[in-house]
C-alpha cells in the first residue's frame, strides 16, 4: 500500500500522544523527533521535512494544544492539516477552456510511462463527456507510435499520427487542426522522452509548446524514484513551466517521499496519481484525502464515489433489502461478491477505511481474501438452482459435497465451512436489521448492501 511505512510509525506516534491526558513540551519534542525520522526514512526531502517539522512543532506548543482537556486530537488536526498543505491543500483541477480545444501536453523522462499515461488520461476526460484526441509525437522511441495505437484503440479514442519522418512541432500542429475538424475538444499530446534530462531533450520539447501553446503541460514521473522524481520534477519546471504532475506507481510507493515532497520543492501540484496497470486505475489527487489515508483516518468520500460509479444503486438496494430477509440465498450471495468486485482490489479499499492501523496489516497476504471469494464463487457455481436456493439440501448431503467439491476443485472441509459461515452470516443480517437506521448515519449508510 501507498505510505505503508509512513502511515504505520506516524499512527503510532500520534496513538502515544493520544493516550496522554495532557502533553509536555517534551513529549511534544519525542514525538516531533519519532515524526522526523518517519518522514526521513520515506524519502521525504530534507528541508522539507524540515520545515515540516518546524511548523507542526510551533503550533503544537501553542496554549490551544497544551492547555486542552483532549491535547491528542488537537495534534492530529495539526499534522493532518499540515500534510495537506504540504501536498497541495486541495485538488488541482486540469484547465479545461469553454469553447474551443484544451491541449495537453505530456513531458517526461523515457520509461516513466508517458504513452501508458495518456491512454489513462483519455479515458478520464472521456468520463467527462468530452472527446478527447491522443497525438503520437514521439518520433524516435521504437514502437512507440504503434504502442499509442494500441493503447487507443483499447480504450476507444482516436490516435493522430504522421509517421516517425516529421518534425514533431509539424505532428502537433497538424493535431489540433485536425482536432477541430474533427470535433476533438482536447488533445492529448504524446512528446518523446530520454533516459536523462538534455538540451536537445528540452529544446524540442521548448519548440513543441512554443508553436501550440498548450493550455496544460503535465509532467509524468515515477513516484518509486523518490528524490529523483522531485529533481525532475525541479528541472522540467525551470525549463518548461509546467503546470502540474502526474505521478505514476504510488500503489506500489510504500514510501511515499515524492508525493510528499515535490509540491514544496516545485511549486507544482499533483494532479493525478496512477495507482495500478489497468486503463481505469488513475486517481484524481486529493491532498487533503491522501493526508487522511496516511494518518490511518480514512478516505471515505473517495470510497462513497467509488462505490457510486462502480455499482448499480437500484441493483444495491434491492441486494440490500433482501440480506436482512430470511430469503437471501447463495444466488443473492454470488450477487453481492459480484458487487463487492466491482470496487475494485481489497487492498485499494481498505486504505480508506477509517481507524485502519496499518501496522496490524503488515505481513499479511491481502490476496488471500481475494482468493477465497474465487474459491466460494467456485463452490456455489457448482450447484444446482435448487441447491443454491436452499443450501441447506447440501448441509445434509455427503452426496451433494462430494459432487460439489469435485465441480469446484475443493474439498469438502471448504463447503462445510463455506456453508457454515453463511448461515452465520444471515443470522447476524437478522439482528443487524433493527440496527439499520443507526449505520445509515454512519459510513454504512453510504455502502453498497446497507440500504
Amino acid at each position: 500500500m501507498a505510505f505503508e511505512g509512513l502511515a504505520s510509525k506516524l499512527q503510532e506516534t500520534i496513538k502515544k500522544l493520544k493516550g496522554k491526558g495532557k502533553l509536555t513540551e517534551k513529549d511534544i519534542k519525542e514525538a516531533m523527533r519519532e515524526v522526523k525520522l518517519a518522514l526521513l526514512e520515506a524519502d521525504v526531502n530534507y528541508k522539507v521535512v524540515k520545515d515540516f517539522i518546524n511548523s507542526v512543532s510551533e503550533k503544537c506548543l501553542g496554549n490551544e494544544v497544551m492547555e486542552s482537556l483532549t491535547p491528542g486530537q488537537h495534534v492530529i488536526k495539526i499534522v493532518n492539516d499540515e500534510l495537506t498543505a504540504l501536498m497541495g491543500s486541495s485538488e488541482s483541477a486540469v484547465n479545461y477552456i469553454n469553447n474551443g480545444t484544451t491541449v495537453i501536453m505530456l513531458v517526461g523522462l523515457q520509461g516513466a510511462g508517458k504513452t501508458t499515461m495518456a491512454g489513462k488520461l483519455a479515458l478520464q476526460i472521456r468520463k467527462k463527456n468530452k472527446k478527447p484526441l491522443l497525438v503520437a509525437c514521439d518520433i524516435y522511441r521504437p514502437a512507440a507510435i504503434k504502442q499509442l495505437q494500441v493503447v487507443g484503440k483499447q480504450i476507444d479514442v482516436p490516435v493522430f499520427s504522421m509517421g516517425d519522418k516529421v518534425n514533431p512541432v509539424d505532428i502537433a500542429k497538424a493535431a489540433i487542426e485536425h482536432a477541430k475538424s474533427n470535433d476533438n475538444n482536447v488533445v492529448i499530446i504524446d512528446t518523446a522522452g530520454r533516459l536523462h534530462i538534455d538540451e536537445e531533450l528540452m529544446d524540442e520539447l521548448k519548440n513543441v509548446k512554443d508553436s501550440i501553446n498548450p493550455h496544460e503541460i503535465l509532467l509524468v514521473v515515477d513516484s518509486m524514484t523518490g528524490q529523483d522524481a522531485v529533481n525532475v520534477a525541479q528541472s522540467f519546471n525551470e525549463q518548461l513551466d509546467i503546470s502540474g504532475v502526474i505521478l505514476t506507481k504510488l500503489d506500489g510507493d510504500t514510501r511515499g517521499g515524492a508525493a510528499l515532497s515535490i509540491k514544496a520543492m516545485s511549486g507544482k501540484p499533483i494532479k493525478f496519481v496512477g495507482v495500478g496497470e489497468k486503463m481505469n486505475d488513475l486517481e484524481v489527487f486529493y491532498p487533503d484525502r491522501m493526508s487522511s489515508r496516511i494518518l490511518g483516518m480514512g478516505d471515505v468520500l473517495s470510497l462513497i464515489e467509488k462505490a457510486q460509479a462502480a455499482i448499480d444503486e437500484k441493483e444495491a438496494k434491492e441486494l440490500g433489502a433482501k440480506m436482512m430477509s430470511q430469503d437471501f440465498n447463495l444466488d443473492d450471495y454470488l450477487a453481492m461478491m459480484d458487487q463487492m468486485k466491482k470496487l475494485g482490489p481489497l487492498n485499494k479499499i481498505i486504505e480508506m477505511i477509517p481507524g485502519l492501523n496499518t501496522k496490524e496489516l503488515q505481513g499479511v497476504d491481502l490476496s488471500q481474501g481475494e482468493k477465497e471469494m474465487k474459491r466460494r464463487e467456485a463452490i456455489i457455481n457448482s450447484m444446482t438452482k435448487k441447491e443454491r436456493k436452499n443450501p441447506s439440501l447440501v448441509s445434509g448431503s455427503s452426496s451433494r459435497k462430494k459432487r460439489i467439491s469435485q465441480g469446484s476443485g475443493t474439498n469438502i472441509q471448504d463447503i462445510n465451512k463455506f456453508l457454515k459461515e453463511f448461515e452465520m452470516m444471515k443470522k447476524m443480517m437478522k439482528q443487524t436489521k433493527n440496527m439499520q437506521k443507526g449505520f445509515k448515519k454512519g459510513l454504512f449508510g453510504k455502502l453498497p448492501f446497507m440500504n
